[in-house]
């Protein structure tokens, strides 16, 4: 095969510029594939930018495979974690207030140091600057020989490539389209960090309102919400205040930090996370990776390894 023809066959198209998207575009590219993503808009502007960051396998599903790939995704960040400035990877300490660790799947045995405290787990988790790792994920794909360009795709069988490898997200719902695919919408409030250095949440997985805060480089962020279906981007007032509220009960500190911005994010909720190969005309291959609800950054490297695989090898 002469050089051309194998660039050709090598060629990866991955659609969607998030955590999933470049994270899964790094894998290949690493692999000896020539990779492009294209994206509908910069990854700063995209759900994964809004993320908390925090490692944890939340609102994802089918548990069993998704702990596989948290785990997968652990052991990266964890090596990560090594170069903080760089690739925005902290471990932190922290508590999930109402947990027991035997509420958790067969996943949590393997979380070094995850333990039981009076109130909750304890354990030193990943915590990801999103927009600091979203800009490095870049860089490493860009020394990888691969590619970033704004693109708009309405038909994936159209993109020209042997290998499509759809990492969408919420978009998926149209473009598939797959009506599987809902939003979870998250709001959160960043605030002036008043000196909080761990992280903690309390999350019903019933309800739509959350408590959590998780200390950044840029500010304390605050949350949140977990609105099935809801739709708007914008942030409320009142329930930016009720956040506000429901954290300084736990640190009264947080009640008089001034407020550094509000967030929006649309989790990609699916009862599933769809990982899978599909063929199309031609010969050529379209690899699904989305629906991780509010586990995108846990998985991100479990996922995209088995994407790369579903992909085949390169020629």
């Amino acid at each position: 095969m002469d050089s051309e023809s194998r660039d050709e066959a090598d060629d990866v198209i991955v659609v969607g510029g998030g955590i999933a998207g470049l994270t899964t575009a790094v894998v290949l590219a690493e692999s000896g594939r020539r990779v492009r993503v294209w994206a509908r808009e910069p990854a700063e502007r995209t759900t994964s930018a809004v993320a908390g960051g925090l490692w944890w396998p939340y609102r994802i599903e089918p548990e069993p495979l998704a702990g596989a790939w948290a785990l997968t995704s652990l052991a990266v960040y964890e090596e990560l974690a090594g170069r903080p400035g760089e690739t925005g990877v902290r471990l932190v300490e922290g508590v999930h207030q109402g947990a027991r660790l035997e509420g958790l799947g067969e996943w949590a045995r393997r979380v070094p140091g995850l333990r039981e405290v009076a109130d909750g787990v304890a354990a030193r988790l990943p915590l990801i600057d999103m927009p600091v790792h979203l800009a490095w994920l870049r860089e490493r794909l860009t020394g990888a020989g691969g590619t970033v360009e704004e693109r708009t795709v309405s038909d994936l069988a159209a993109v020209p490539a042997p290998v499509v490898v759809n990492c969408t997200g919420l978009g998926a719902r149209s473009l598939v389209p797959d009506p599987a695919v809902r939003p979870v919408r998250g709001q959160l409030v960043v605030v002036a960090n008043p000196g909080i250095t761990t992280w903690y949440t309390s999350v019903g997985h019933s309800s739509a309102d959350s408590t959590y805060f998780m200390p950044q480089p840029y500010g304390l962020l605050l949350g949140g919400t977990a609105e099935d279906d809801v739709w708007s981007p914008a942030p409320d007032p009142d329930t930016a205040a009720a956040i506000v509220a429901r954290c300084a009960a736990v640190r009264p500190e947080i009640a008089g930090a001034r407020v550094l911005a509000h967030r929006v994010g649309l989790r990609p909720a699916r009862d599933a996370v769809r990982l899978e190969r599909q063929p199309l005309p031609g010969g050529r291959v379209l690899v699904h990776n989305y629906g991780h609800g509010g586990a995108g950054v846990t998985v991100a490297w479990g996922c995209a390894r088995e994407a790369a695989g579903l992909a085949g090898p390169a020629a």
